[in-house]
């Protein structure tokens, strides 16, 4: 089952810089959103927000009916306990630029870790889950490599399997490509457009324009902490109306 997520208001100051400004935007269950801009834009900031990496300095994230981070009592936000935030991030799988892989655990060792210790289920169904994820990204034959013994477009691919073994209804993916050698970065994007016809919730940061043109529903396009234009994929690749972005798409195509 997937899930909508909705942000209202959303700001985020590092240090009295501001980096999201009134961020307003709905993403659909089911759909994908790629977030495009240039360094700098929030992009990354802003994804981490939907899962509470980063706190809020004004406005609310919703993944479906849940409010992220924070319970309301009366007009007032207050921030919920730790362990209330890793519960909720259950739902919300997110693969990271760099792959995070637990070195000296096996590629199905890393898999089958935070099923059995955060959701406590059973070994056997874990791991049989576990076989049938690495199967889907190409790499069941690698289940007992370590992950130095793996280039790093599978390690990115482990990545991934092990974010989906959580069975999150949203995932969350910043830049998943950018640490990759570019002869990699096909094997990656291939399982990514896999998942977009999964029904999954896909919100990716990239620089993947091709990526973006072939699988995404919604372009969100962010320059200076805004979004600065939005709307349906091709549409907006064809024919972008604000100069700002197309003067980004001519700089990256």
């Amino acid at each position: 089952m997937s899930e909508s997520i909705h942000l209202r208001g959303v700001r985020k100051q590092f240090s009295g810089n501001t980096v999201l400004k009134d961020i307003d935007l709905d993403i659909a269950a089911g759909s994908v959103t790629v977030i495009l801009g240039p360094s700098g834009s929030g992009k990354s900031t802003l994804l981490r927000c939907i899962n509470h990496l980063e706190k809020l300095d004004g406005g609310t994230i919703h993944v479906g009916e849940t409010l992220i981070g924070y319970m309301r009592k009366g007009h007032t936000l207050h921030e919920l306990p730790e362990k209330r935030v890793a519960a909720q991030r259950q739902r919300i799988g997110m693969v990271f630029q760099q792959f995070n892989l637990f070195p000296h655990r096996t590629v199905l060792q890393n898999i089958v870790d935070a099923p059995l210790r955060i959701l406590g289920q059973k070994r056997s169904d874990v791991q049989a889950r576990a076989m049938a994820l690495l199967e889907q990204v190409g790499l069941a034959h690698r289940a007992d490599a370590w992950p130095r013994e793996l280039s790093g477009g599978q390690q990115q691919r482990v990545a991934i399997a092990r974010a989906l073994a959580m069975q999150p209804q949203v995932l969350l993916f910043d830049e998943p490509t950018s640490a990759l050698d570019p002869e990699l970065v096909g094997e990656v994007l291939q399982v990514m457009k896999q998942l977009a016809h999964s029904g999954i919730t896909m919100v990716v940061v990239t620089h993947e324009i091709g990526f973006a043109r072939e699988v995404a529903d919604n372009i969100v396009f962010m320059d200076q902490g805004k979004i600065v234009e939005q709307g349906d994929a091709r549409s907006l690749l064809d024919d972008p109306q604000h100069p700002r972005f197309r003067e980004f798409l001519a700089s990256v195509l």
